[in-house]
């Protein structure tokens, strides 16, 4: 069965969510957990203690936040699972319309992303 990252991305510092959004995602998740359809996830701080590696022309700099040029952040995370694509699409939608509904002066961008189950090949070959 294939596996999906669904990714909230937000404009960082606006607030937290009103009650009716937190209430509103509980019963969400839990639905689509009791389903098999919700295996882990999360919302994430903001980028003031976030730590960057940067690995650029053979070298790794560390990078600690917060990230003035940061315009949009990851805010929250999901580790999903449905039967096909279709299926994920439809409920990622789902997500991001209680976003509208119960939180309407939010501006998210609700990503959904299949997991690879394989390392793909190189093509350097």
């Amino acid at each position: 069965m294939p596996r999906f990252m669904g990714f909230v991305r937000m404009e960082e510092g606006i607030g937290a969510p009103p009650q009716a959004m937190f209430d509103a995602m509980d019963a969400y998740i839990s639905e689509q957990a009791q389903q098999g359809h919700f295996l882990d996830g999360g919302g994430l701080y903001g980028t003031e203690d976030a730590v960057n590696f940067v690995v650029r022309k053979g070298e790794t700099t560390r990078v600690d936040g917060p990230y003035a040029e940061a315009k949009e952040i990851v805010g929250g995370w999901s580790l999903l699972q449905y039967d096909d694509l279709e299926s994920a699409i439809a409920a990622q939608q789902e997500f991001a319309e209680l976003h509208a509904k119960y939180w309407p002066g939010c501006e998210i961008v609700a990503t959904l992303r299949q997991v690879s189950e394989a390392p793909q090949e190189s093509s350097d070959a």
